[in-house]
């Protein structure tokens, strides 16, 4: 993290950091390892956030959208607000960026990460059936500056 508590931008000499985080944080079957992180950094628009060893984010902002390739939290982090505090720099991020309108994707299964998402105004846009390998849906969910409910006000209408 950074001086002030606040999740520092990452950079590739963190991989392995990712990595661990990434495994400690999914399910065996949906860990990325190391050369997947890397790729997802090294996209396009791409930037990650990482919270010391409690969590990180990946997403990227091209176009004026900005999407969250993941956001990983350690067991041990949890149920600390940590993951509001990730998405929140993610957003503000991708507002700097020129993003107006901010994409995910998450399991229907799990709930903490719906009711994160939730809290910070984000809509159900689409339905991706049977995307993960135990054939739980994927849900799309949007965040845009009418639905944003975080601590942020970063991302805005178009000019």
């Amino acid at each position: 993290m950074g001086p002030d508590g606040q999740p520092r931008p990452a950079t590739e000499a963190d991989i392995p950091a990712l990595a661990a985080l990434h495994a400690a944080a999914f399910p065996p079957d949906e860990r990325w390892g190391a050369t997947a992180l890397t790729a997802m950094l090294r996209l396009e628009g791409g930037f990650g956030l990482l919270a010391g060893d409690r969590g990180f984010v990946l997403a990227r902002a091209v176009a004026g959208e900005a999407e969250i390739l993941t956001l990983a939290v350690h067991p041990a982090a949890r149920r600390q607000g940590l993951g509001g505090r990730l998405l929140e720099a993610a957003v503000a991020e991708a507002a700097r960026r020129g993003a107006t309108a901010l994409f995910l994707e998450v399991s229907e299964a799990n709930a903490p990460a719906r009711a994160l998402y939730a809290r910070a105004g984000a809509a159900e846009v689409g339905r991706r059936r049977r995307y993960y390998t135990d054939g739980t849906d994927a849900l799309v969910l949007r965040i845009g500056p009418e639905d944003w409910t975080g601590g942020v006000k970063g991302l805005s209408p178009p000019s």
